[in-house]
């Protein structure tokens, strides 16, 4: 396994991280489990999850997820081995549909992630996405919609900043990150916080793969300038690029078999792009699956790459992506198709 220092809280994170959302969805909590004990002992010490999660969410079920890892750190006392990751997240169900990244609904949201996840900290606290509106999941232009939008109704950059350097002076976070932001949204809050003298953001979570690169136009220098990396979301596309539901297959229990609303990942352009895909994997003798994660590992602005599975061999073979690095011939064929269909799934 790689790693990569946080520089913030001085700590080595696998380039692998371990991603939840299907855990209370399409995992029992013994299924967690299981992920957990493989996860840590093939050297994935980082986690990460969301107080909404499961995903898709539903109300009945959300904070599942934190609740069967709090019940694994509780059983093995391993908390200590692992670089965690959780979120508060703006979702209707949750505060009626009001969060605020204030002080108060911080702390509050805060309060709950720990007790659900059994610990006394977390390493990285995410705003799962913006209170504004702007173009996040799938939307990619900024409309005038969007932009109408006065910046007075919503939380001031500097008091949710303010918000989470004093849960870091209290020690129940150690560090927040961002999450579905923008390059103008991550820059305000570097901007903010230097201006202040406060600690800015370490981390931004956001999608990433061969069938969506956009993180590349605008961000990635911004990784590299303010040392701020990327946490790879979706770095399959919600397992399309696994080549699985190639010529129209929906395997039994898989996600889009489950849950055919999500077409982010198999428009008519993504699935042209992915056949071509899955021909450079079948003719330099890869897993397609480890090749698309293998490229994400290999990007400079990438913290960690955020992997998920239902079974355990899926969980094995990606993690396994670690240890593969793509030849030139291979990343230049790539590219060509990249070139040919950029970006088909924002």
């Amino acid at each position: 396994m790689q790693y990569q220092k946080l520089p913030q809280i001085d700590e080595k994170v696998s380039k692998i991280c371990l991603g939840t959302m299907t855990w209370g969805q399409q995992n029992t909590e013994s299924e967690a489990h299981e992920q957990m004990d493989m996860a840590l002992s093939e050297g994935v010490n980082f986690w990460d999850t969301a107080e909404m999660y499961p995903s898709p969410p539903d109300k009945d079920k959300q904070g599942d997820t934190e609740r069967f890892m709090g019940t694994w750190f509780n059983k093995t006392k391993q908390r200590d081995k692992v670089v965690l990751a959780s979120k508060i997240s703006p979702m209707g169900f949750l505060r009626d549909g009001q969060t605020r990244f204030n002080a108060e609904q911080i702390s509050g949201a805060i309060d709950d992630n720990l007790k659900r996840l059994q610990t006394d900290y977390i390493d990285i606290y995410q705003l799962h996405w913006p209170e504004r509106q702007t173009n996040f999941f799938s939307q990619l232009g900024y409309t005038e919609e969007m932009a109408a939008q006065p910046l007075d109704d919503l939380t001031p950059f500097l008091e949710t900043i303010q918000a989470l350097n004093d849960e870091i002076k209290k020690g129940r976070i150690r560090a927040y990150g961002l999450s579905n932001d923008t390059a103008w949204g991550l820059m305000r809050y570097l901007w903010e916080a230097d201006k202040n003298g406060l600690i800015p953001p370490l981390t931004v979570q956001n999608p990433y793969s061969l069938l969506n690169r956009l993180y590349e136009i605008n961000m990635a220098e911004i990784a590299h300038r303010e040392n701020v990396g990327l946490l790879a979301y979706s770095p399959l596309g919600f397992g399309v690029l696994s080549g699985k539901y190639l010529d129209g297959k929906r395997p039994a229990g898989a996600r889009l078999t489950m849950y055919d609303r999500f077409a982010r990942y198999t428009n008519e352009e993504a699935i042209s792009a992915t056949e071509q895909y899955a021909k450079i994997a079948a003719d330099a003798d890869l897993d397609m699956a480890q090749m698309a994660l293998a490229f994400v590992n290999s990007r400079s602005f990438v913290t960690s790459n955020i992997i998920g599975a239902t079974t355990l061999d899926q969980l094995k073979s990606n993690i396994d992506s670690a240890n593969l690095t793509l030849s030139s011939d291979v990343l230049k064929a790539i590219e060509a198709v990249h070139t040919q269909h950029p970006n088909p799934s924002p």
